[in-house]
């Protein structure tokens, strides 16, 4: 061998084993960067806090008091949602029929529809003018869902996370304005400020905002009757008499219209995780009740049906979750990580319903006291990690927990795609 050669050879073997040595030393940083981000999240996690993260095919890869139940707040939503997309379907839509019986008495009987909004009576009210002229009373039938439904958890406040539920709600339940000139007036340009509310605004002595509408002398039902007969008069519909409650006759009533709403339970879904909305999901918890169980539906049989799915399709042991009602503001429900993580994993179809925020798709939860989060983290290649964080500590937030995950992930994801596997 000549010495050209020679040399050659030696710089090829010595480039190998500087390259051999040099992934010997970024390994080993790696594994201590990675023990560190476990360190640091086993520190921050206190007795009544835990965490978990999951790979993309589900197995666990760090967590801690994942065997304890816990306080969820709004991150039970996404529970919720999984239990309306198994009992309604994610194509199921909502809607409200309209009678005319044999004393010219329009009746409207909702079923329980959570997006029944302005716009939509508007619709509603231009489609009633092609078959009727006029009506004596304006008569509403609340019986889909069983008397006043109450969600624990709530109080008699004028903030919109207490709303409550009803077969025929309009908006959310709630009323926006603000005052102009010492006149009240609406804040949406597509809803009119009716005079049926303005006593309760007064009380409120706010200068803007929304209040909501109770269940005290049916306020919340009668509303909606109101909001109908003043879109139904704009298009030109007559009406002679009252606003009251009542009953549909099917065997003695005419049915003129139903109304279908635009929107299927999917999007439904995307609002409430969008807006972390406790009116709409209890409105799809008691719908559940009522396809599971029969009408009436009621909070009972919703959470019945929740119950019996987490036992029969995610397959939880009775002890792993506490339910108390679909939105997560009781604080009576509780449920373990190892629940949450099964949620996730039979919601991951529909993850993108889910607020978004980079590589992240997420739902937080807040109540007095309590910090959540859960949902996932795309790496590179687009799977999707799992986490649950659910700190049940008063004053720690999730955010330096999130922050050690976030690396905790992109450590792992890169460990894997180093090796070619699949976490």
């Amino acid at each position: 061998m000549s010495a050209e050669s020679r040399s050659t050879s030696l710089s090829f073997y010595t480039g190998r084993l500087t390259a051999y040595v040099l992934c010997i030393f970024l390994a080993g940083s790696a594994a201590d960067l990675y023990a560190s981000s476990l360190k640091d999240l086993q520190r921050l996690i206190g007795v009544k806090d835990t965490v978990l993260v999951a790979s993309p095919r589900g197995k666990v890869l760090f967590e801690k008091n994942a065997g304890k139940k816990m306080i969820p707040a709004s991150t039970l939503k996404i529970f919720t949602s999984l239990v309306a997309l198994h009992y309604l379907g994610p194509e199921y839509r909502f809607t409200t029929e309209f009678y005319l019986d044999r004393d010219d008495n329009l009746k409207i009987k909702g079923y329980g529809d959570p997006l029944l909004l302005s716009e939509s009576l508007r619709e509603i009210a231009a489609a009633l003018s092609l078959k009727l002229g006029g009506f004596n009373h304006l008569v509403l039938d609340d019986s889909f869902f069983s008397g006043q439904v109450r969600v624990p958890g709530t109080s008699p406040s004028y903030q919109p996370y207490d709303a409550v539920n009803g077969a025929l709600c309009v908006n959310f339940n709630t009323v926006s304005f603000k005052r102009v000139n010492r006149a009240y007036v609406s804040d949406e340009e597509q809803t009119p400020l009716l005079p049926f509310v303005e006593k309760r605004i007064r009380a409120s002595s706010l200068e803007r905002g929304r209040i909501i509408l109770s269940h005290q002398e049916n306020e919340a039902t009668l509303y909606a009757g109101h909001l109908f007969k003043y879109f139904l008069t704009q298009a030109g519909i007559k009406s002679r008499g009252e606003i009251r409650l009542g009953r549909v006759k099917p065997d003695d009533d005419r049915l003129l219209f139903t109304y279908t709403s635009p929107f299927p339970v999917k999007e439904s879904i995307r609002k409430l995780l969008e807006f972390s909305n406790n009116f709409i999901a209890n409105q799809l918890l008691v719908a559940c009740g009522a396809k599971a169980y029969g009408t009436p539906g009621s909070l009972d049989k919703g959470v019945m049906a929740a119950s019996t799915y987490a036992r029969e399709v995610l397959k939880l042991k009775t002890d792993a979750l506490s339910l108390d009602e679909g939105s997560g503001i009781s604080r009576k429900n509780e449920l373990t990580a190892h629940a949450m993580l099964k949620a996730l994993n039979e919601f991951e179809p529909y993850h993108h319903l889910l607020r978004q925020e980079r590589d992240e798709f997420f739902k937080t939860g807040t109540l007095d006291g309590i910090r959540t989060r859960a949902g996932y983290i795309a790496d590179g290649k687009g799977e999707l990690y799992r986490f649950v964080v659910l700190m049940n500590t008063p004053g720690k937030t999730t955010d330096a927990v999130m922050k050690l995950i976030r690396r905790f992930v992109g450590q792992t994801s890169a460990a894997s795609l180093s090796h070619g596997s699949k976490a």
